[in-house]
């Protein structure tokens, strides 16, 4: 039994204008007139997006809004998975197509709003100040033609009658003006939210070096460099680069940090395969450098605040203890003295 072949789409393809090609694709474009979506080809053919991302952007941009497109509604409408569903949105959102964000509503529910754009690229792009429509000028009114005076048939001549009083010439007001349009409110500047790719990044710290290297100092520092290939092989440094890194590493011993410290410091959780080993020594010597150690007077302690305190005395006369800076009498002697003194 044949093959059952569609003859509709055959006869639309013999009307194909143009020679058609001998392979590949052949698009019969059929133009939409309702329930259809305009989809870019940034998002068809990005090479960075999956085909399940793609597809999952193109259903996203097809719904409604305030349709629910989290995980769950997604994995309940469609037959790919959770998980599936999961990493494609997480492509989406690396991407900028997709961005979720957690809203508290007026109930004090929580809830997570989805927002998809379909050229994120476009955002990055300045936008021009929408300016006012220019009204064209007011129009001059247009004086009407001069006529031309009729040829007059002179009459005979007859006495003249007496002249009547004319009135006086009523001033005419001026027509008035034409009203100007409002000023329209410009629309605000454009803010952006993003950096440029193309704006300049601020510039890199320099290596740190130590206050003298001394040779023992470089000794050290090229043996520790140049070893680091036998701990981690991906960190084969060259001559050249040893040499100039070995102020950075004379800087960490300087402040008296080991040897073995440093060498685990650079080799910790690197990134696998480290394409630019000298790059990446050099910018952990500098960002991860430690601050020098304190010295004895720093470590020591304030010295405690203390309230002076008046000791104790014993008195000449009773021989009670009572506070005073100095030895004597206590209060009862003294106010005993005091009245016999006043007595006699």
């Amino acid at each position: 039994m044949d093959t059952s072949q569609n003859t509709a789409l055959l006869r639309a393809l013999t009307e194909l204008p143009g020679p058609l090609p001998a392979r590949g694709v052949i698009h019969i474009a059929i133009r939409h007139t309702d329930r259809f979506t305009v989809v870019g080809n940034d998002l068809a053919q990005h090479p960075g997006l999956s085909t399940t991302a793609v597809g999952f952007a193109v259903r996203i941009q097809s719904l409604p809004q305030g349709t629910e497109v989290g995980i769950k509604a997604l994995a309940a409408r469609f037959s790919e998975g959770e998980k599936l569903i999961a990493a494609a949105l997480r492509e989406l959102e690396t991407h900028g197509y997709l961005q979720r964000a957690r809203t508290r509503l007026p109930n004090g529910r929580i809830v997570t709003r989805t927002v998809f754009c379909n050229q994120p690229a476009a955002l990055l792009r300045p936008r021009a100040a929408a300016t006012p429509p220019q009204l064209p000028p007011a129009a001059r009114p247009i004086a009407p033609p001069a006529l031309m005076p009729e040829p007059t048939v002179e009459p005979e001549a007859s006495p003249e009658p007496e002249p009547e009083p004319t009135p006086d010439p009523v001033a005419t007001p001026d027509p008035p003006a034409p009203l100007a349009a409002p000023p329209q409110a410009a629309a605000p500047p454009f803010v952006r939210l993003v950096p440029p790719p193309t704006a300049p990044k601020p510039p890199r710290p320099p290596l740190p070096r130590p206050r003298e290297l001394t040779p023992e100092l470089e000794r050290i520092s090229t043996a520790l460099l140049s070893d680091l290939r036998h701990h981690a092989p991906q960190f084969t440094l060259s001559e050249e680069h040893v040499r100039e890194l070995v102020p950075g590493v004379a800087a960490w011993l300087e402040r008296d940090a080991h040897p073995d410290t440093i060498r685990h410091t650079l080799t910790i959780n690197a990134p696998e395969p480290v394409n630019y080993p000298y790059q990446f020594v050099k910018h952990r010597l500098t960002v991860l450098l430690p601050p020098p150690l304190p010295g004895a007077h720093d470590l020591t302690p304030p010295p405690a605040r203390r309230n002076p305190v008046t000791p104790f005395q014993t008195c000449d006369g009773c021989e009670r203890a009572f506070r005073a800076p100095t030895p004597g009498h206590c209060r009862d002697c003294r106010t005993e003295d005091e009245q016999r003194a006043t007595a006699a």
